[in-house]
């Protein structure tokens, strides 16, 4: 499948669709009845994807729990669910034929990281309805390596592992990889331990931090894994070592488009836009067209690895999280990418929006980096400052801290950004 050449692809991804058209239609099922009932099979033949409607994340909820059910409940092993932090979670259930797919993309993953069957892989993703646990758990297993599931939090035990099992891939947020990095030099450890790749998503990180993160380690290679739970979790898309910058989207089980944001149309060659996937073979859960919210853009050049899988350019944010700053618009990645230039500051960092005035102002708050502490702090801030203006074209205020002073995040997603109102300030100037 890796090398399968695009036509040969593009008929296998065909068929598929028609049979998920063919099987949804029949369902005794609400959902799909009303969702299905005005599509013209003929076109979904010619694999028009604009025969197809749009699935949004409102709309799985307003399912809760089981409305897009496609199996009977008693079909299904298990059940994972998103965070539900914006209202009600969206369930997704899975036979054991998903659960199988589900492994194998994750297996994939791992192999595009420079992951072989004799490797010790630790999970430091959080274990639980969260998708990433268990999801790089059975890749890895599926892969034939050897699986220590250690969850997330407890960095000292963390690197202990590390060090003591011979662990030769990380899985985590880069966060914590790096988080993990500090710990390990911090406690003498880090010429005991010997990672060759670590395989990080669920948060959006930069190709400057991603340079920071493999030069902590001492130079191993840091892939980017994506996935959501409401596709299948991660594996939906890879990194791989060969050609970083771009993801390998496993079209033979997702098929991804590009669209133009707040449009139903497709971008146009080279221009970001909304990735829309639909799921090809899932049984029990699967989605048509459902917009991810994430930005990114196909990549057509072949890839040095020589998988023919369609790619994409890493993300570089969400249709919902950007920033709008007097007027400009803002994503947190770029403003990452700007400090993970700065050699004298560390990774850790936070972004304050003051939402108490007319109009909204930036506060990037940071610390200088390890063996960096005789710099003067202002200094680094005014260079930072400067540089903001110049490549976001806004105007920043910048807080420079020692080392360690910007606020750790051991479990789950790092949080960087952080919202001033009149009756809440979390990070108060002094």
């Amino acid at each position: 499948m890796h090398t399968m050449p695009t036509d040969q692809r593009n008929e296998l991804q065909r068929g598929r669709l028609v049979a998920l058209v063919e099987r949804l239609r029949d369902l005794d099922s609400d959902y799909w009845r009303a969702k299905l009932s005005d599509v013209d099979p003929g076109r979904v033949a010619a694999g028009d994807m604009t025969a197809l409607p749009f699935t949004t994340k409102a709309e799985l909820r307003d399912a809760y729990p089981f409305g897009t059910l496609a199996v009977p409940l008693s079909e299904t092993v298990r059940i994972h669910a998103s965070s539900g932090t914006q209202g009600k979670p969206t369930i997704v259930a899975y036979t054991a034929a998903d659960i199988d797919l589900f492994s194998e993309v994750v297996a994939r993953s791992i192999e595009a990281a420079g992951g072989v069957s004799s490797d010790v892989i630790q999970v430091a993703y959080g274990y639980g309805l969260f998708t990433g646990g268990l999801g790089l758990h059975y890749g890895g297993e599926h892969l034939g390596a050897t699986v220590i599931p250690a969850s997330g939090g407890n960095p000292g035990l963390q690197v202990e592992l590390l060090a003591n099992l011979g662990v030769s891939g990380l899985c985590c947020t880069p966060s914590f990889a790096m988080l993990l990095a500090e710990r390990a030099q911090a406690d003498g450890m880090l010429d005991r331990i010997h990672l060759r790749y670590a395989i990080c998503g669920a948060e959006p990180w930069s190709d400057p931090f991603r340079d920071n993160l493999e030069k902590a380690w001492g130079g191993i290679d840091a892939c980017d894994i994506y996935g959501l739970s409401e596709v299948i979790g991660p594996g939906v898309a890879m990194e791989c070592r060969a050609g970083k910058g771009a993801l390998h989207v496993f079209d033979d089980v997702f098929y991804p488009e590009v669209i133009i944001p707040g449009s139903d149309a497709a971008a146009a060659p080279g221009e970001p836009g909304e990735l829309v996937l639909t799921t090809l073979t899932k049984q029990a859960s699967p989605v048509i067209r459902y917009r991810t919210g994430d930005i990114t853009t196909f990549v057509d050049e072949a890839c040095p690895c020589g998988w023919t899988y369609r790619r994409i350019r890493r993300f570089t944010g969400r249709v919902d999280d950007m920033l709008i700053i007097r007027g400009v618009n803002v994503y947190p990645s770029a403003v990452e990418s700007v400090l993970m230039q700065e050699a004298r500051v560390g990774s850790q960092y936070a972004l304050v929006v003051d939402a108490r005035g007319t109009m909204r102002e930036l506060e990037i708050h940071c610390e200088l980096a390890s063996g960096s502490e005789g710099e003067d702090p202002a200094a680094v801030a005014r260079r930072l400052s400067e540089e903001c203006a110049r490549i976001l074209r806004i105007r920043v205020e910048v807080f420079v801290g020692p080392p360690g002073s910007i606020p750790r995040q051991e479990i789950g997603k790092a949080k960087r950004i952080f919202q001033r109102t009149d009756t809440e300030d979390p990070f108060p100037r002094t």
